[in-house]
């Protein structure tokens, strides 16, 4: 189990978790595995997605494999983007498209709390494991810094003054949603070991 598909085509992603493993596990991409397929995202939670993403690679290849879903959830936008983050501003769309219609939506709400939610679902022989990581902060006005990707530029985390996009990688992982539902998994693959 030290080798592990990520059932991604997000080359940010890979090098984040890459990041957070070290040379624990190996992370071998859709890419790298031949396998040249965006797996759809058509339900509404953030969990049934990342099964969704997992399943389908395990069915293609029979190999252990992980996918994962984020999703920026806003209260004052009754929980969007969520599951649609990154398709927004509709398919095909950049981050940047994206962030504008975010902070368009927002120009006149007060209450700018916001969560980042990320959602790991590892499929070891056949078995389906959850785990799920969350950061709270806000959105602010206007975007701020050139780091990070996605929803960066405007998310500060709760503890912070800096947005995600302001921030180093190790700064980064203090908060990072995605780094606490990697460090369960990464618990989870030690202790199966």
């Amino acid at each position: 189990m030290n080798t592990l598909i990520f059932a991604t085509n997000n080359q940010h992603k890979v090098d984040e978790i890459r990041h957070f493993l070290g040379s624990r596990f190996e992370i071998i991409t859709l890419k790298e595995s031949g396998i040249d397929i965006d797996i759809p995202e058509p339900h509404n939670t953030l969990e049934a997605n990342a099964t969704e993403k997992s399943t389908t690679i395990y069915k293609l290849t029979g190999k252990d494999c992980f996918s994962e879903d984020t999703g920026l959830e806003v209260i004052a936008l009754n929980g969007e983007p969520g599951v649609k983050s990154a398709r927004y501003a509709g398919e095909n769309q950049s981050f940047k498209a994206n962030v504008e219609k975010l902070l368009q939506k927002m120009e006149a709400v007060k209450n700018r709390n916001a969560r980042f939610k990320t959602v790991i679902s590892l499929i070891v022989e056949k078995e389906e494991i959850q785990f799920e990581g969350i950061c709270e902060g806000e959105i602010i006005m206007k975007e701020r810094g050139q780091n990070g990707f996605g929803y960066d530029p405007v998310f500060v985390p709760t503890g912070s003054k800096l947005t995600f996009a302001e921030m180093n990688t190790n700064q980064k992982n203090d908060f990072s949603h995605r780094k606490k539902a990697m460090d369960k998994l990464i618990s989870f693959l030690q202790s199966n070991q």
